[in-house]
C-alpha cells in the first residue's frame, strides 16, 4: 500500500511538473505566434435540417506546445450554436507526438486536471484519459446542444486542459445560425 501512495505522488508530482512546463513554454511564445486565424472551413451549417458540423482538431499548430485545438488556446475560439440544433464533431489528433481527447464540460475556472463527466449527454470522445491517437486519430461527436448555456472544449488527458487545451462552446436559445468567433483573453491590468 505504501508503495502505492508513493507512486501516486509521483504521478501527481510529474503532472504538475509537466503542466508547469507547457505554461511556461507558452508564455515564452512570441505574441505573433499566438493569434490563429478562424478558418471557415472549420464549420458547415445546414439551417433546414438544423445541424452544424465543427472541425475540432487537437495539435493543429505547435503553439502552446501543440496543446491546443484548431491552433487555440485557452478558450481563444469560441463555438457558438443555436439551442436544440444537433452537432456533429468531428474530431482530429494532428499532434505529432501526444493523444488527445474532447469533452464538453461546464465552463468553470480552474478547469479540472483530468476527465469529468460530460455537461452535454454524448458530447465526449473516446478513451478521454487515454487519448485519441496521435498522428492523425480521428473520432466523431454527436449531440443535441441543449441546455443553453456556456461550456468548454476540453482535453481530458490528465494535465491538458489545464495547460490551456480547451475552447469555448456556447448554446445561445437567441442565436439562429451558428457561428465562430474570436474570444481573445481579457488583457492583465497594468500596475501605475
Amino acid at each position: 500500500m505504501r508503495n502505492l501512495h508513493r507512486s501516486a505522488g509521483l504521478s501527481a508530482f510529474m503532472l504538475s511538473a509537466l503542466v508547469i512546463s507547457v505554461r511556461e513554454a507558452g508564455a515564452q511564445q512570441p505574441a505573433a505566434v499566438a493569434v490563429q486565424s478562424i478558418d471557415p472551413r472549420w464549420m458547415t451549417a445546414d439551417s433546414a435540417a438544423r445541424r452544424v458540423t465543427f472541425a475540432l482538431t487537437a495539435g493543429l499548430t505547435p503553439f502552446n506546445g501543440a496543446l491546443n485545438f484548431n491552433g487555440f488556446r485557452d478558450g481563444e475560439l469560441t463555438f457558438v450554436v443555436p439551442a436544440g440544433w444537433s452537432v456533429v464533431v468531428n474530431f482530429l489528433n494532428q499532434d505529432g507526438m501526444l493523444s488527445h481527447s474532447a469533452e464538453v464540460i461546464e465552463d468553470k475556472q480552474p478547469v479540472p486536471l483530468r476527465a469529468v463527466d460530460p455537461a452535454i449527454l454524448r458530447a465526449y470522445t473516446a478513451n478521454l484519459e487515454q487519448g485519441v491517437a496521435f498522428g492523425g486519430g480521428k473520432d466523431v461527436m454527436r449531440f443535441t446542444a441543449n441546455p443553453p448555456g456556456n461550456y468548454l472544449f476540453f482535453c481530458a488527458v490528465p494535465g491538458h486542459g489545464a495547460a490551456g487545451m480547451w475552447t469555448r462552446l456556447q448554446v445561445d436559445a437567441a442565436a439562429t445560425t451558428p457561428r465562430m468567433v474570436y474570444t481573445p483573453k481579457p488583457a492583465a491590468p497594468t500596475s501605475r
